[in-house]
């Protein structure tokens, strides 16, 4: 008897296990805030100071925006629900919504602890929030047994993989507030060949888990999910980019026009990791720290090339990263840290960085 109520609680465990696996979607998040913090790059997260662009509160002049609004655009596939609508340019989205950006900070806060995460940024004066580095449980193996002692000891299992979000937040030349997520992520690997010491490294940003955040933050900000999920199939072109030179200055050049290129901009600065101080878009101008690479240590990893860990890396530099209109182009450049062109061998490699995430 007691062998056979030993294999019907097996059963009934084992079908409550295939249960919940069959309902379990794609992204189930937890965050990892309790755990021993990762170790990661010193740069892939933001310093904390006062900005001039800020978002929430204050008033807002035309002539902040005279450069944007001047400088034509091409077509952006944009489709709506209500006052939210989603824009593209290739496999980078974001969100638009006729609010008020001090009337949306709360709700998308709420989105985000909501999905499982912790925030370890929640700055209003800068309009950014991000999250703390967080495992999607949904990608564990589900078979039932390991599926049904998982749920019973949370920490019993765990991926190799970790991922953070940033979200900001800028009010649209046009009106209402423009709403980014970019992704960055993180994967365990092994450094011995007894496989027995791991170390974390950067793996490249995931354009689909930014899309599906958007949509579901569609859905808190009232949008059904039916309708999320037909109006995020919208596609777009992919405009060129491509890397060049003005005289000695590396740039990058875009086959678009300042409002575009300031947006695609600002999202790869997000998901590639750069700390961005502040911002002034009525210049054109992303304000940012760069730790150079140090030449005598391989950096293995999406973010190598930028970012070192070594305790005698370089202390960090300040640069700008300016984005020009050229009439239905633009062109992005690095300016030093007062404002004058900078023809470097840092600045070659972070105009390669940007061009790669735009291309």
């Amino acid at each position: 008897m007691k062998q056979s109520a030993r294999l019907g609680l097996l059963l009934v465990c084992a079908q409550l296990a295939a249960c919940s696996v069959l309902e379990t979607d794609r992204i189930d998040y937890k965050s990892a805030g309790k755990a021993p913090s990762l170790e990661v790059p010193p740069d892939l997260t933001q310093l904390s100071r006062d900005s001039r662009f800020v978002v929430p509160g204050g008033p807002v002049t035309a002539s902040s925006y005279a450069l944007g609004q001047a400088a034509p655009s091409m077509p952006v596939a944009a489709r709506a629900v209500g006052d939210v609508r989603i824009e593209r340019a290739g496999d980078q989205r974001w969100l638009v919504v006729n609010r008020p950006a001090d009337q949306l900070w709360q709700p998308v806060r709420e989105f985000w602890l909501d999905n499982g995460f912790l925030l370890s940024q929640d700055q209003p004066n800068l309009g950014i929030m991000e999250t703390d580095w967080a495992e999607n449980r949904a990608k564990l193996p589900q078979d039932p047994i390991r599926g049904f002692l998982g749920r019973i000891f949370d920490s019993a299992y765990s991926t190799a993989e970790r991922d953070r979000f940033r979200t900001r937040l800028e009010r649209a030349p046009s009106g209402g507030t423009e709403i980014y997520v970019s992704h960055r992520g993180m994967v365990e690997v092994y450094t011995n060949r007894e496989r027995d010491q791991t170390v974390w490294q950067p793996r490249p940003a995931d354009p689909e888990l930014e899309t599906e955040m958007l949509r579901r933050l569609m859905v808190k900000l009232g949008v059904s999910e039916q309708q999320s999920e037909a109006i995020t199939r919208a596609s777009a072109p992919q405009p060129a980019a491509r890397v060049a030179k003005v005289g000695e200055v590396p740039v990058v050049q875009l086959d678009e026009g300042f409002e575009r290129a300031w947006r695609r901009v600002g999202l790869t600065l997000d998901r590639t990791g750069f700390t961005v101080e502040d911002r002034d878009r009525s210049k054109g101008l992303y304000f940012v720290r760069y730790v150079a690479p140090n030449p005598d240590r391989k950096e293995p990893g999406f973010l190598g090339r930028l970012f070192s860990r070594s305790a005698d890396s370089a202390p960090p530099l300040k640069y700008q990263i300016a984005v020009r209109s050229q009439g239905p182009s633009s062109t992005v450049s690095v300016l030093d840290a007062g404002g004058a062109p900078e023809a470097s061998a840092n600045a070659q490699r972070i105009v390669q960085v940007i061009a790669d995430d735009l291309k």
